[in-house]
């Protein structure tokens, strides 16, 4: 299940080196408002932080409609095969017990 949301998560770190890297080398210039370079860099890295903000936003929002619907889902399975529903929820109990009981 993890696989799915790998390109996501390489690509906002890539983002996130970049951005990184582009307020490092304004942090680095002059500072001087009147020379160019700063200006550009400046305006780069404007440019960077709002494209992860919008990234990061829109990854959210995915992750949110995504565990909402699998919410939904395993209310309806409960609701209409509640015995098994019962089960499932007895067997990961025993699993965990299991686990933490090895501790």
């Amino acid at each position: 299940m993890v696989t799915p949301n790998e390109p996501h998560e390489t690509r906002l770190d890539d983002d996130l080196t970049l951005l990184t890297e582009t307020l490092e080398e304004v942090l680095k210039s002059s500072g001087d408002p009147a020379d160019q370079k700063y200006i550009e860099l400046k305006t780069k890295a404007e440019q960077a932080l709002h494209d992860v903000k919008v990234r990061a936003s829109q990854a959210s929002d995915s992750y949110y409609y995504r565990a909402k619907n699998a919410v939904y889902r395993a209310d309806d399975y409960v609701h209409e095969k509640p015995w098994q529903g019962i089960g499932i929820g007895a067997t990961a109990g025993l699993i965990v017990g299991l686990l933490l009981a090895r501790r």
